[in-house]
């Protein structure tokens, strides 16, 4: 089994923390989003994955592969990687994979975290993950009927279907979803915003026979947004297990839990850090209250009262008071 991960997006509206690492490989927890995402669908998924093909933008250096690759290596699974050169939609990022396209695959769009029950053996040709919301004109939904899709709608004008689709595609034949996307590809066919839709392949998949049936995740949770990824971390901190301590905590100071601490983080002197608070590996905070925060790895914060800030990694914040989004190797006071 494949995983074909499109990542090739800036993420600009997490700036200025995207302007160097991708958004999937931010931290959540001490944990990058890309692979939190692996270690979700290595553990629901009833067949081992064998490889992961990343497509990534033009821009993303060696690091970001060396990152992947031993993100991909921790869980026996065997990196490759495309470039998407210019953003032209979802089904425009999933043919850059070319030949890997091909097989059982699970297509997962790194913009978000999930968490999903056991799979089961899929007995239709293709499954789409869905959830229930309350405004469907945001995203692209499913029409049913029974338990198998009958129609894919990208952000429909009238209510249709409140299904929404979250970004997790499993079909049985890579190659058959190939064939559908060049169709695309080679007539124009675009879709809403003018680009190429990943739901108007499976339309035709449909079309042609296929059987596609749904499957739920229980929690969908965005990481698009500052305010996302900070209600986002909030919400992994009080989940069980994530709230880990790798650090050191000085007798005088004070944890209000959930607060997770990376390898070599420290806090020190009369602080306060928590609750909701993630201080990733070599994060400092000395004489200090912090809450509702993320300090990234290297990210010191000294004579400081900070609530709902970011501080970028090697960023250095000193005797600042309220809330704050510094980039990395930023400083802010003395």
């Amino acid at each position: 089994m494949k995983l074909i991960v499109p990542m090739a997006g800036r993420g600009t509206r997490l700036r200025p923390h995207t302007h160097v690492t991708p958004k999937p490989l931010l931290p959540v927890a001490g944990t990058s989003m890309v692979e939190r995402i692996i270690e979700t669908f290595v553990a629901a998924f009833p067949t081992p994955f064998t490889d992961a093909v990343f497509v990534l933008g033009p821009d993303f250096g060696g690091e970001v592969r060396d990152d992947l690759t031993a993100i991909c290596a921790r869980h026996g699974i065997a990196a490759a990687f495309a470039v998407q050169a210019t953003a032209r939609g979802t089904a425009h990022a999933v043919a850059q994979v070319g030949e890997h396209l091909d097989g059982e695959c699970v297509v997962v769009f790194a913009d978000t975290l999930f968490v999903m029950e056991q799979v089961p053996a899929f007995t239709s040709d293709a499954v789409v993950w869905t959830m229930a919301v309350d405004d469907p004109s945001r995203f692209g939904v499913v029409v049913k009927s029974g338990d198998r899709i009958t129609a894919f709608v990208e952000k429909p004008d009238t209510p249709i279907s409140n299904e929404a689709i979250v970004g997790i595609y499993y079909v049985r034949d890579g190659a058959a979803l190939g064939r559908e996307i060049q169709y695309l590809l080679d007539h124009d066919v675009t879709g809403k915003g003018d680009e190429f839709q990943i739901t108007d392949a499976f339309d035709r998949m449909l079309n042609a026979g296929q059987t596609f049936t749904t499957a739920a995740v229980t929690e969908w949770l965005d990481c698009g947004t500052i305010p996302a990824l900070m209600e986002t971390s909030g919400v992994v901190l009080g989940q069980p297990g994530q709230n880990g301590k790798h650090g050191t905590v000085d007798s005088g100071a004070t944890i209000v839990e959930p607060v997770f601490m990376g390898a070599g983080a420290v806090v020190r002197g009369a602080s306060t850090v928590g609750p909701n608070v993630s201080l990733e590996a070599g994060a400092v905070v000395e004489d200090s209250t912090v809450r509702d925060s993320i300090v990234f790895a290297n990210g010191t914060v000294r004579g400081s009262t900070l609530d709902g800030s970011l501080v970028g990694h090697h960023a250095v914040v000193t005797g600042f008071s309220g809330t704050l989004n510094v980039g990395d190797h930023a400083t802010v006071g003395e």
